[in-house]
């Protein structure tokens, strides 16, 4: 007997970065029970698991029927995924460009295994909907990023699992810019003010030095990408 989904449930992958925090936002607005999940899988800037329950407890005292859906947290160790890639995300290894191209911070399958493990954690919880913030409008290159991958991905678990899931993917053709606008139209600017001071995107780990857009290095992929949102988002 498989457990029944019900419509107005979902399970948000929150890493504790601006796109995953955004999609929170996103679902507490929606649906009357959601649940989050995290995973510590061996990154780099493993300090992004720390940010997660502030930014929860921060969203939750924005709105009151935000902190009467948002529900349990779940975070599961995939160390092996950073034992078995080869990534500057996973080991000191520079950061630099692949030879295929791709960015050396490419964790091979990483969304596919977070996509599966969130999917078998919704499927037993009862929560019909999956939300991501991966994105191929404004991104780093990862192909599994992309809005086929994970389509297929959705007809493969449901396959698998007899199940009829929903992968929800809010950010995926929006820019950075108009990801920082959607927080803003969610949350008003005390969401904006929640993802800069307390959300943390930076490939580097970097919490020491802080930008108009939030805390890190300025330099990595995760950086530029966020503080090049934040310039034509202000602009």
């Amino acid at each position: 007997m498989t457990p029944e989904t019900t419509a107005p449930s979902a399970l948000v992958l929150f890493s504790g970065g601006q796109d995953s925090a955004t999609c929170l936002a996103w679902a507490l607005d929606r649906f009357e029970r959601v649940e989050t999940i995290g995973f510590s899988y061996g990154q780099r800037h493993a300090v992004e698991m720390t940010v997660r329950d502030p930014v929860r407890q921060g969203l939750a005292a924005l709105n009151p029927r935000w902190a009467e859906r948002l529900g349990a947290d779940h975070v599961l160790p995939l160390d092996v995924l950073g034992r078995v890639s080869l990534s500057s995300l996973t080991a000191d290894l520079p950061d630099t460009r692949r030879p295929d191209g791709l960015p050396a911070t490419f964790v091979p399958g990483r969304n596919i295994v977070f996509l599966t493990f969130a999917a078998i954690v919704a499927f037993q919880r009862g929560l019909k909907h999956v939300v991501t913030g991966v994105c191929e409008t404004d991104y780093s290159g990862y192909p599994d990023c992309r809005d086929d991958t994970v389509k297929a991905l959705q007809v493969a678990l449901n396959l698998g699992m007899e199940a009829r899931l929903v992968l929800d993917t809010p950010l995926m053709w929006l820019d950075k810019a108009a990801t920082w606008a959607m927080a803003e139209g969610l949350g008003g600017t005390a969401l904006v003010n929640l993802l800069v001071a307390e959300t943390h995107s930076c490939y580097q780990g970097n919490r020491e030095i802080r930008h108009d857009w939030g805390f890190g290095c300025g330099a990595c992929d995760a950086c530029r990408l966020r503080a090049g949102g934040w310039q034509r988002y202000r602009s």
